[in-house]
Parts: structure tokens; sequence; C-alpha cells
């Protein structure tokens, strides 16, 4: 079981170091006391796992599918619509990224059952209660719950490799989860070892013989590296136009931060990294796969998928030689029909952020040029702009008329 301790102590030592935080002894109480404890836990179900399943130690990852692109380039409807072949994928639900290791995830499979046999499905009745109100009304913004299908870098979040964290504090110019290549190659490899580690231990847990299905907008970093991990992998990048998705995504990221505390000062230096961040999820995964050429890719531009999601997901599957079965058409069908769509609710504005219309079209130039998106600098950047689906997979179904 992998652990960061370089990542664990610079996230330590910033929270100690924030006097002013209401949360402050709070957080470090559970970076000192039970994040130690919850990682001696997973570290002995994690090496029980190869004595009481031993087809872990012959279980391969074959031709891993990755969904990577910005944050609400429409990531996690691409996932979704993918997902809907259950028979074929595998992928992490969010409950699942809780436990790592495989005989914890059997272990909650077992309390399901007696749950269901026993107390006539209480438990779950009641986790279905709380999940209802820990994500109900956030999901006009981005569809979560425990048995979605979430972003694969949760999983990592047991050998910190801190994703969450970076929600919690403004922390992302202190601690770089994004450019995996300018780690030392020996973290490179452990990052990436322990990864597959966990994707084995999907894969073994829904019967070992499905592809392996991941989208994390934080992997368009890791492209190279994942390339180099799993050879035959496939990739799906997503692209949307600049002006709405990354405005979008430093919205909601001040918003977490917002609600825990902080205030615009505190996080300016973690906003300016996750602009340079924004900018290198278009570069990052171009320049990997133009240096892998055999790699099989699909870029989906997002107003296509929205017109008619169908046609791109059979165009994807064919790119990435994955078959779409009938019952999953049917599916898509339904999803895009008028009872399927959803308006967001979601609001933004360019002039909130300390980032100009300018700026994305100068960074971004080659990108405005292959994909033909409307000129920011000829547009009024500073109106609000309806976020028209995000990552929300019914909101992803609705028309572009809006």
């Amino acid at each position: 079981m992998y652990f960061d301790l370089h990542l664990y102590l610079r996230v330590l030592r910033y929270a100690w170091s924030q006097k002013h935080w209401a949360h402050r002894r709070r957080t470090v109480a559970i970076l000192l006391l039970w994040t130690p404890v919850l990682t001696l836990i997973h570290t002995f179900f994690f090496l029980l796992d190869y004595l009481l399943f031993p087809r872990l130690w012959s279980q391969q990852v074959v031709a891993p599918v990755f969904i990577v692109g910005h944050a609400r380039s429409g990531t996690t409807l691409m996932q979704r619509l993918m997902a809907l072949d259950e028979e074929r994928f595998s992928f992490f639900r969010y409950w699942e990224t809780f436990f790592p290791a495989l005989s914890q995830r059997m272990l909650v499979r077992a309390l399901g059952w007696c749950d269901g046999v026993f107390l006539r499905g209480t438990l779950r009745r009641r986790l279905e209660a709380w999940d209802e109100r820990t994500f109900g009304a956030w999901r006009h913004i981005h569809e979560q719950g425990l048995w979605l299908a979430e972003e694969d870098l949760f999983i990592l979040r047991a050998a910190f490799v801190p994703q969450q964290w970076t929600l919690e504090m403004p922390v992302s110019h202190r601690i770089d989860i994004f450019h995996i290549d300018e780690l030392s190659p020996h973290r490179r490899r452990r990052w990436l070892y322990h990864y597959r580690e966990c994707v084995k231990r999907q894969l073994v847990f829904h019967g070992g013989d499905r592809c392996h299905l991941s989208k994390n907008p934080v992997m368009s970093g890791w492209v190279r590296g994942l390339i180099e991990e799993f050879p035959d992998a496939r990739f799906v990048v997503m692209v949307r136009d600049p002006v709405q998705c990354i405005p979008s995504t430093l919205k909601l990221v001040e918003g977490s931060w917002q609600a825990r505390g902080w205030s615009p000062e505190d996080w300016q230096a973690a906003e300016q990294t996750l602009i340079r961040i924004a900018f290198d999820c278009y570069h990052l995964p171009a320049q990997a796969l133009a240096q892998h050429p055999s790699t099989r890719r699909y870029v989906v531009d997002y107003r296509e998928m929205l017109s008619d999601p169908l046609a791109t997901l059979e165009a994807a599957c064919a790119a990435l030689a994955l078959p779409v079965s009938d019952e999953q058409r049917q599916a898509v069908q339904a999803l895009a029909s008028p009872q399927g769509r959803h308006k967001s609710r979601f609001r933004y504005s360019l002039d909130e952020f300390p980032l100009s219309a300018a700026d994305i079209e100068a960074e971004l130039a080659v990108f405005y040029e292959q994909y033909d998106w409307p000129r920011p600098v000829d547009s009024q950047s500073g109106s609000e702009t309806p976020d028209t689906a995000g990552d929300n997979p019914s909101a992803g179904m609705e028309t572009t008329q809006q």
C-alpha cells in the first residue's frame, strides 16, 4: 500500500500555518490522528487481498479506456454514455473509492446482502436519504452520488495523492498532482504502480473480464505516464470552448473554498496555479498523443456530443475498436429524449476571475483555429454565462440553443 509522505507533510504544514482559518484545528487533528490510523487499516486490507483473492496475482489490465479533458468539458457525460454497457466496462463508483482494498469492498457487499435479507433494506434506504441530502442540491451542476461513476483519482485518496484536499484548502500552488511527468522517476512509478493495483482490484471485484473505464480531468496531465504504464491504453479527449469551461471550473472551486471559510486573499496563488493547469488540460494530452501515434484515441467536440450523443458515442467506440450494444443505443436515445433534458441553473462570468478572454485566446490559439470556437475578444466576455451542461449527464442532452 503506497502512501505519499511528501505530499502528506506539505498539506500538514500548510494547514498548520493557517492560524486564521476557522477549521485549522479540526483539519490538523484529522491529518495527525485519523489519517495515520486509516492508512494502517487500508494497508492491512491491501495486503490481505493477496491472501484472500489469489486471482490478483494474475489479473491483467487490458486496453483500459481513459477519458480526459478540462473539467466541465463533458468528461462525466462521456463516461456515463459509455458506462451504459455495464457488461463490458468496469469503473469506480463513488462509494467504492472509499475502499481501495478488494477485501474491504467484499465486506461492504456482504453487509449489503445482510441488509437486504435481514433488515429489509433499512441501511440502503438510510444511505439513499443521506445521498440525496448531501448531493441532491448540487446535481444540476455535477451529477454525483454514492452509486454513480466517479473520478479515478478518488481511489488514490488512501495513498494521499490528495485531489480532495485541493478543494478543502487552496493548496494547489503547494502540491502538484497534475504534472506527473515533473515527479521524480521513482515517485512517478510508485504512483502509477499503485494506481494499477487499485484498478486490478476493481476488475476482480466485477468479475475480472471487463475493460476499465476511467475519467478524470486531472489525468489530462498523466497521459504520457499512462501510456508508459498501460501501452495498450485508449483515450477519449474531450474539448470544449475554454471561455465556457475554464470559468465554470474556477467558479466551482472558489465556491468550495468559500464554503470552508477561505477568503479571496487566501486563494489568489492557488487560483493562478489552477489557471495554468487549465491551459495544460488542452496542451498536454495533445502533445503526449502526438508522440504516440499508434495509441488509439478519439477527440470529442463538446458541441457535437450535445447535438447528437448517439453518433458521438458510436464514432468514439469505432475509433477505440469497441462495439456499441443495442441496449446502449436505446439507453442513449432515452437520455436524449425531451424527458431526459435538464436546464442547469449554474451561472458564471469571466469577469469574476483574474483571467481575460484575450489571455485565453492567446494561450490556446491553435485550438481556436482547429475547432473554430467563437473568438472571445469579439464577444461580451463580461456577460453572465449559463453552463449549458457542465458534466451533468441529463443536462448534457439539452439542446444547444440556450
